[in-house]
C-alpha cells in the first residue's frame, strides 16, 4: 500500500508541476485586444548598429489606459530556426485588432 501512496504522490505531484509549465503559455494566447481607434503612424526609429546574436524587434502602438502608447524599439536575444514577427495592428471591419510580436519558425 505505502508503494501505490508513494506512486500516486509522485504522480500527482509531476501532474501539478506539468500544469504549472504549460497554463501561462495557454492564457498569453487568449489576450485580444480590440478597439475602435486606429493607431497612429508608427514612429521613425534609429536602428542602432547591428548586434552579432541580437535582433532588432521594431517599436509599436500599444493599447493602455484607453490610448494608443508608443512602445520603443529594443534588440533581443536571437533564436537559431526562428524570426522574429513584430507586432500589428490589422483592421477587421470597423475595429482594430492588436496582434502581439512572436517568434515564428
Amino acid at each position: 500500500m505505502r508503494v501505490r501512496t508513494g506512486l500516486l504522490s509522485l504522480l500527482l505531484i509531476t501532474a501539478a508541476a506539468a500544469a504549472t509549465l504549460v497554463a501561462p503559455a495557454a492564457s498569453y494566447g487568449a489576450v485580444v485586444v480590440e478597439v475602435g481607434v486606429a493607431p497612429p503612424p508608427l514612429q521613425v526609429e534609429v536602428v542602432p548598429a547591428a548586434r552579432a546574436g541580437y535582433v532588432w524587434a521594431p517599436g509599436f502602438w500599444q493599447w493602455d489606459g484607453g490610448q494608443h502608447v508608443w512602445v520603443a524599439g529594443h534588440w533581443i536575444h536571437e533564436r537559431p530556426g526562428y524570426h522574429w514577427v513584430p507586432a500589428e495592428w490589422v483592421q477587421v471591419g470597423p475595429h482594430w485588432h492588436f496582434h502581439r510580436a512572436h517568434w515564428a519558425r
